[in-house]
């Protein structure tokens, strides 16, 4: 029983370290595609709209 809980602890243990990486991944990834589109555009950064006041301001990374 004690090895059932054990592996179950460490199969999870492995699936949340496993889609926190691909989070990260996914962010890092689209940062690096965002920067890629700046420099083929020959912008200075990304606006977005301010939904409470609807002022555009830089992207915040």
């Amino acid at each position: 029983m004690p090895q059932i809980i054990f592996f179950t602890a460490v199969g999870v243990a492995a699936y949340v370290g496993y889609r926190a990486f691909v989070k990260e991944a996914e962010r890092v990834t689209a940062k690096l595609r965002r920067a890629e589109r700046q420099r083929a555009n020959g912008t200075m950064g990304t606006l977005v709209k301010d939904p409470v006041t609807g002022e555009y301001r830089l992207a915040k990374d």
